[in-house]
């Protein structure tokens, strides 16, 4: 048998030991966690939704009409009219024909990939892809073939010397780095080698392009360049749960073929009522993205001038590159111990040696609540390795 206690203790003394915290109250900047008052840069509430009244009263007059749970599958009687019309905006609000709910963003991607791709074709997914991604890809036993970072001319040499049915997925933006994917570049690819384009817009749907529509309408693309379009709802939209939106013919055939949607329960109705009256705000948030890009450029601009190594990233994901895992699990220590929670990312996460703290900005953030990480962070000094050894604290693991 093996001993899990031992393989417990190495992660421990790698740096890779995880442990949860628990949260008081609603996700906002300022929340409670482990009893304690902090401001929260780690959450992925990018409009700062999670709390919004408009979601709150829409799920609470839905209850009195739906009901609380699913109750069954949407292939026997879970089908709620609530999901529908969700689907039906959904479609709308991503320019798509039509699109079908998932339970979380994980089982999306698991469930297209493998309906979509099976033994005898092949798979092509950037190195840094979510791992739903990379789990998706496994699951559908089809041969998995990743390219570097970003790097379309590999990836056209790679379908060229591909034959049979092909698949490229990738993230619209990257959830550890923050950047945005060539998607024009990979679509044009995708054309000339005859591949099928699935993109996974998690992190950019609601804060990119116009209204919110996300990374793939940003670059102007449709259907015909991406055809499957996968996105989830607890992110910038604010709620919970998944959906891919794409052709009417697309979405009938993963009805038919992606297990993770046949053989799952319903999300409840009524939030899929309140899903839907988040995207009317985020339609009309044009002011909250705005607001979103002022922080992120004010705390670049900080960070920088601080002598901090940030990612390439112009989106809310605004990783603070560390290297060593326990030195990004100090600086996040030392930042907690001055009330502000940003989290350490650590392999297998991130590459290793690429350790970071992953800085998450919010349209409820405000310049002053910038300004305060970036007092913190000129109080501690830039992550350097002999700067970082001198923070004689416990440190205690928090992702």
């Amino acid at each position: 048998m093996r001993d899990f206690a031992t393989e417990l203790e190495a992660r421990k003394a790698e740096g890779l030991y995880r442990v949860r915290r628990q949260v008081s109250g609603p996700q906002q900047p300022r929340l409670t966690a482990d009893g304690e008052r902090r401001l929260s840069f780690c959450s992925n509430d990018y409009l700062g939704l999670a709390n919004h009244p408009a979601t709150r009263d829409a799920l609470v007059s839905a209850l009195s009409e739906t009901g609380l749970g699913g109750a069954a599958s949407h292939l026997i009687c879970g089908h709620h009219d609530a999901h529908h019309h969700l689907e039906e905006r959904l479609a709308a609000f991503t320019r798509r024909e039509s699109a079908l709910l998932f339970s979380t963003g994980y089982m999306a991607n698991l469930g297209v990939i493998s309906a979509l791709a099976g033994r005898g074709d092949t798979v092509f997914s950037d190195r840094l892809n979510h791992a739903s991604i990379i789990d998706g890809c496994l699951l559908s036993r089809a041969t998995v073939q990743t390219y570097p970072h970003g790097d379309v001319a590999t990836l056209a040499a790679k379908l060229s010397a591909t034959p049979g049915h092909k698949l490229v997925v990738t993230d619209g933006v990257f959830s550890m780095d923050g950047d945005v994917a060539p998607l024009k570049e990979l679509a044009r690819v995708c054309r000339r080698y005859d591949a099928l384009l699935m993109v996974d817009d998690a992190h950019g749907l609601g804060v990119l392009g116009p209204q919110g529509r996300g990374s793939v309408l940003a670059e102007g693309l449709s259907t015909d360049d991406v055809p499957l379009l996968v996105g989830t709802l607890g992110k910038a939209v604010g709620t919970s749960g998944a959906f891919v939106a794409g052709s009417a013919l697309m979405m009938d055939y993963l009805v038919q073929k992606a297990r993770t949607y046949i053989y799952t329960t319903a999300m409840p109705p009524a939030l899929a009522r309140a899903t839907a009256a988040s995207l009317d705000v985020i339609e009309q948030g044009d002011e909250r993205r705005i607001h979103l890009r002022a922080l992120t450029t004010r705390f670049r601009e900080g960070a920088q001038a601080l002598g901090y190594t940030l990612m390439p990233s112009n989106t809310p994901i605004q990783p603070i590159l560390v290297g060593g895992n326990e030195a990004a699990l100090a600086l996040s220590q030392a930042l907690e111990a001055k009330g502000l929670l940003v989290t350490a990312i650590r392999p297998p996460t991130v590459p290793v040696g690429e350790a970071r703290l992953r800085v998450t900005l919010s349209a409820a953030h405000t310049e002053a609540d910038v300004d305060t990480l970036l007092a913190a962070l000129a109080s501690v000094a830039p992550p350097s390795p002999s700067t970082l050894s001198t923070l004689s604290m416990p440190i205690r693991s928090v992702s």
